[in-house]
């Protein structure tokens, strides 16, 4: 089974009731349009003192009152944070003390639910099994948020475990949050593992989120909700605190309108941290501020390969993508097609091997250190499903559960060999080849189809993507709006090897600045069938 085809997968429940957001009674009718706003734009407000942090935190509770909770009901977002309003507060006051920690200080984030924070706030990874169980610590992410004056402003929804619980599931389904929905047409998925986050700043419902991936699950729901994501170098950020699927390709990144706000965001995020001892590989690698490499021409000069074999799977994404890549070389890229970007025929299942020895090892020891009083393993997880099946399993099972869960330690042969496989196709034999053969800067190729129907009876509809070879390698790569099929946003990414993110962001701007594809969505109900080829 490709990876690409069950990790983004969660199902939809529509029918399932939503559960209410914990939101302060002293929010008032906001004064600020946060519609497409920038970290920038805010920051000059405050600067200024034409707002606060504090009127930022409410004009965002107050449109996800009117947006996500009520309106279109979008149900991105699993709950609010209690506290959002008074952290707010310490920002303003630390402004006018003369104390500015950086840009992102008095600055909205949402954290998607499967980081932990202590707080008041939940983590559950969208299940019901982990409600009212409170991490010990933050997630080291979320300490490098607060300590860069953030606001924490609430949880996103996800799909259920970060989509890797049941190979039938509709992405952005979870059992505690229900279905996401996608902001341009309603009835449509916002592809998963973070499609809460994704949707949550399509919407503007915050200025900017965070989402994790193992494959997939930042690029898919950014390319899906027209927006921008980059998933990192495995190591570049820290995972500690993060419920996970897998130590050799789970990684948190930015998910924001801007490839700008994208680089400020993971400029915060990074950081070596002694509970993740893979972060140490990025000293020397790492950089304070990512926004250097914006550069408007950052196109000229570039050699660029294009992954072919990623193309195909829908002819009007074909036609969006080559009108993307005309824009590179209109901008002085060079474009060098590939046949192939690696030897993916090789890889005959090691890939989900891999992802099912070491989830059920991560796993465990992510429990045993949560300090549950009844779940404490994976076997434990699949008793409670098994027992709370009407609101957990009402449309998919746990099948995908219950293969980890058959699987040994991670000393077996069989995972080395598996690990081995994967890791040498992806990289010696696949990204590092190609880019050294052709003097390669970065690899671009299709992020994926355009949303499918939520569909919570077979579950997902996905038609191609090149997320794979970057997720399987831990290596770099940003997907960026590239236009739009009947409607529906489509997306272009870039990758590389390892810690190549300066690049690849200064490509990514270049060419988001030559097309300028984002588009604030506008809820449809649903696809006209009279919908234009746009």
């Amino acid at each position: 089974m490709n990876r690409r085809t069950f990790i983004q997968r969660s199902s939809a429940a529509a029918t399932l009731a939503y559960l209410p957001l914990a939101c302060s009674s002293e929010t008032t009718p906001h004064t600020i349009d946060v519609v497409e706003v920038t970290i920038a734009d805010l920051q000059a407000g405050m600067e200024s003192g034409e707002f606060t942090s504090r009127a930022i935190v409410e004009s965002y509770l107050q449109r996800i009152e009117e947006v996500d909770q009520q309106g279109p009901t979008l149900r991105s977002v699993i709950e609010v944070n209690s506290e959002a309003l008074s952290i707010a507060d310490q920002r303003d006051e630390e402004r006018k003390q003369g104390q500015v920690r950086g840009p992102l200080h008095g600055i909205p984030v949402m954290i998607k639910d499967n980081i932990d924070t202590a707080d008041q706030m939940e983590t559950t990874a969208g299940s019901l099994a982990l409600v009212g169980s409170k991490p010990i610590q933050d997630a080291f992410l979320v300490q490098q948020l607060r300590e860069a004056g953030a606001v924490l402003l609430g949880k996103t929804n996800l799909s259920e475990w970060a989509n890797f619980r049941s190979t039938r599931s509709s992405s952005g389904w979870s059992g505690r949050g229900g279905q996401v929905k996608n902001p341009y047409v309603l009835d449509r998925n916002p592809c998963g593992s973070s499609s809460g986050s994704g949707v949550a700043v399509s919407a503007n419902l915050c200025t900017v989120a965070i989402g994790t991936e193992t494959n997939g699950s930042i690029v898919c729901p950014s390319q899906a909700n027209g927006i921008v994501g980059i998933k990192p170098t495995v190591g570049l950020v820290s995972r500690s605190g993060i419920i996970p699927i897998s130590h050799s390709q789970d990684t948190a990144g930015p998910m924001t309108r801007t490839v700008t706000d994208a680089a400020i965001l993971l400029s915060a995020l990074t950081g070596t941290d002694a509970r993740d001892p893979i972060t140490q590989e990025s000293e020397g690698k790492v950089y304070q501020d990512y926004t250097q490499f914006l550069d408007a021409d950052g196109l000229q000069g570039k050699r660029i390969g294009v992954g072919r074999s990623y193309f195909g799977f829908h002819e009007v994404v074909d036609k969006r993508l080559e009108a993307a890549l005309a824009a590179m070389k209109e901008q002085g890229a060079t474009l060098i097609d590939l046949e192939t970007v690696m030897p993916q025929s090789e890889l005959s299942g090691a890939g989900y091997e891999v992802l099912l020895y070491e989830f059920k090892y991560d796993l465990n020891q992510y429990l045993a250190e949560r300090n549950h009083p009844t779940i404490k393993t994976l076997e434990d997880l699949i008793r409670y499903n098994k027992e709370h099946s009407s609101d957990e399993m009402p449309y998919f099972q746990q099948e995908i559960f219950e293969s980890a869960q058959e699987k040994g330690g991670l000393d077996e042969g069989a995972y080395q060999e598996a690990l081995a496989k994967v890791q040498r196709v992806s990289r010696q034999d696949g990204i590092d080849k190609v880019m050294n053969e052709h003097n390669l800067d970065a690899i671009a190729a299709p992020s994926g189809s355009a949303a499918w129907p939520i569909d919570v009876v077979n579950g997902d509809h996905f038609l191609g993507g090149s997320s794979s070879p970057a997720a399987m390698a831990g290596y770099p790569s940003v997907t960026v709006p590239a236009g739009f099929v009947h409607g529906l946003p489509v997306g272009i990414s870039f990758f590389a090897s390892a810690y190549q993110e300066p690049q690849l962001i200064q490509i990514a701007y270049a060419f988001e600045q030559a097309t300028r594809h984002r588009r604030t969505p506008g809820f449809k109900d649903t696809l006209a069938e009279s919908s234009a080829d746009e």
